[in-house]
C-alpha cells in the first residue's frame, strides 16, 4: 500500500473574513488590547471633557487664592476701621482731626485754605 501524499501545491479555499477583521489584522497588538483603549479613553475624557478637568481645577484655585488676598485687605481695613472708631470714641482731639480731615470743618474764628496737587495730562 501506498502512502498518500499530501500535495502543498494545491490551493488552499480563501478564509472568508470581514472588513473589520481583515483591518484588524494590520493593527499592532497594543491596539487591540480592549483594556488599554478604555483606559486611555478615560483618561483623555477626564483631562480634557469632565466638568472638573484639570484647567478648570487650576482657574478655581487661582480664584480661591484671590478671594482670600481679598479676604485679607478687607479684614485689614475692618481692623482699621475699628481703631480709629474706638480713637474717636475715647479722644476729643482725635474727633477735632477727624472732622479737619474728611469733612473740612474750620472754628468760626479760622480760615480754611484747600490745597491740591494738579498733575499735567498731556
Amino acid at each position: 500500500m501506498e502512502k498518500p501524499t499530501k500535495n502543498t501545491n494545491a490551493a488552499k479555499p480563501p478564509l472568508r473574513r470581514g472588513p473589520i477583521a481583515i483591518g484588524m489584522g494590520r493593527l499592532p497588538l497594543w491596539l487591540k488590547n480592549k483594556y488599554l483603549l478604555a483606559g486611555t479613553f478615560f483618561v483623555v475624557w477626564m483631562i480634557f471633557f469632565d466638568p472638573k478637568d484639570i484647567a478648570s481645577d487650576l482657574e478655581r484655585k487661582s480664584t480661591y487664592i484671590e478671594l482670600q488676598k481679598s479676604e485679607n485687605h478687607l479684614n485689614q481695613l475692618i481692623l482699621d476701621t475699628h481703631k480709629e472708631l474706638d480713637l474717636l470714641k475715647t479722644n476729643t482731639q482725635s474727633i477735632e482731626k477727624y472732622a479737619r480731615e474728611k469733612y473740612m470743618m474750620k472754628k468760626d474764628n479760622e480760615d480754611l485754605f484747600i490745597l491740591s496737587s494738579v498733575s499735567e495730562n498731556k
